[in-house]
């Protein structure tokens, strides 16, 4: 499980729902939770917070990734690459801290990724959960 620490920084409220923004370093990340600062006192603009995402939700893409709706991207560099038959799992260093994401072996050999390569580690608003 990946952890990264960070500061809410504004919250967007629609019913049960909350889009919440969160300020990691310089980097803004976006998780839709099912809470509302009503239902969830940690949930203020200022809190510190944790936000938590599988290394199975981590997307990976090399070059431009302008033209995409993920929101939540952070560049940075494979420090390592374990190759496994199906699966492989890379280690990113970011600006953010350490970044880790599973994805295909397949999808490894089609990226040309290798390490010491740039990257762009990508994760879906609402796969990133939140906790105090």
């Amino acid at each position: 499980m990946n952890k990264i620490q960070g500061q809410i920084s504004n919250i967007e409220v629609n019913g049960s729902l909350s889009l919440v923004t969160t300020k990691v370093k310089e980097v803004l990340f976006k998780a839709i939770v099912i809470e509302t600062p009503e239902t969830a006192s940690y949930l203020t603009v200022g809190n510190t917070i944790n936000l938590l995402f599988k290394e199975t939700e981590v997307v990976i893409a090399t070059g431009n990734t302008n033209n995409i709706s993920l929101q939540n991207q952070v560049n940075g560099i494979v420090e390592k690459l374990e190759k496994g038959a199906l699966l492989s799992q890379l280690n990113i260093k970011t600006v953010i801290g350490d970044i880790v994401s599973i994805i295909t072996t397949n999808a490894i050999s089609q990226l040309n990724i290798e390490e010491g390569n740039t990257v762009t580690a990508m994760i879906k608003t609402n796969e990133i959960s939140i906790s105090k």
